[in-house]
């Protein structure tokens, strides 16, 4: 599979023949936001998957923490470390408040999710370990929608560190699928200090792999996987090393998105497309 395409498999090539047929209307995407988590790993290094509990959409396949941006996260007023909103909007082609979302969401998400935050007491500085009682109470608060993710790092006196996050790309769901999402993905190294932790309930499983060896697995049959995940695995992986995964996140462009269809409906080998 490369990003040129893929062969299609059966059962998504029925669904988008019964799509076609009966002049189905394509669902709105959903914003969201995801976050590859990278670490050292001796001389190369390794990325965090997470397993969709089965219950949920997308249930089984392994992914990226991440979910669909609130209402909040635009509304947000938190101090901010990195570039403004209004240059993320430029990355992103949007206005600066639907960008803001964007990142905080992405923000938000791995927080909850994986329990790391990237934030810090000034914009040079990042929090340490974040796994505590107290901790784990504000993250509990989030997730339940108790508290909004600006109110919690204002009342701990926190900075939300955009420039950890490097934008590398954006996915939308295929226009035949019946819940669709408009997915930006980011790239970030795990704040010194603190750790992953398997805290999110719509995940049963969570792995640290260098990327090379996740998109084997996957293509073994080993681990389950969207083409957005490989693809992205695959192209970390071709950086070489974490120093040059930023510099390529430097020249990508996160803003067009790259749009799934099925080429070959009415032949014997239908065959996705990426772009």
């Amino acid at each position: 599979m490369t990003i040129d395409g893929f062969a299609a498999p059966p059962a998504l090539v029925e669904h988008a023949r019964r799509f076609h047929a009966e002049g189905g209307v394509p669902a709105v995407p959903r914003v969201a936001a995801t976050v590859l988590l990278l670490r050292p790993a001796g001389d190369d290094f390794e990325v965090y998957l997470i397993r969709r509990v089965a219950a949920m959409t997308f249930g089984g396949m392994y992914a990226f923490p991440g979910g669909g941006v609130d209402r909040s996260d635009s509304e947000a007023h938190l101090d901010w470390a990195g570039p403004e909103p209004a240059a993320w909007g430029e990355r992103f082609r949007l206005d600066p408040a639907d960008a803001q979302a964007v990142v905080c969401a992405a923000a938000r998400e791995v927080f909850e999710e994986a329990g790391v935050l990237l934030a810090g007491p000034h914009p040079g500085a990042v929090v340490g370990d974040v796994s505590g009682d107290d901790w784990e109470a504000a993250r509990q608060d989030l997730v339940g929608r108790r508290t909004g993710f600006a109110d919690l790092l204002a009342g701990r006196g926190l900075t939300l560190r955009s420039d950890l996050l490097l934008p590398w790309t954006r996915w939308i769901t295929p226009e035949f699928e019946p819940r669709r999402f408009d997915t930006y993905f980011f790239v970030a190294l795990l704040p010194e200090g603190q750790r992953t932790r398997d805290v999110s309930g719509e995940a049963d499983l969570t792995l640290w792999l260098r990327p090379a060896d996740a998109l084997a697995r996957a293509r073994a049959g080993e681990l389950t996987m969207l083409p957005p995940t490989m693809v992205t695995l695959a192209e970390v992986a071709a950086a070489g090393d974490l120093a040059a995964v930023a510099r390529a996140a430097a020249d990508r462009d996160p803003g067009t998105p790259i749009v799934p269809r099925i080429e070959g409906l009415d032949g014997a080998s239908p065959r996705f497309v990426l772009r």
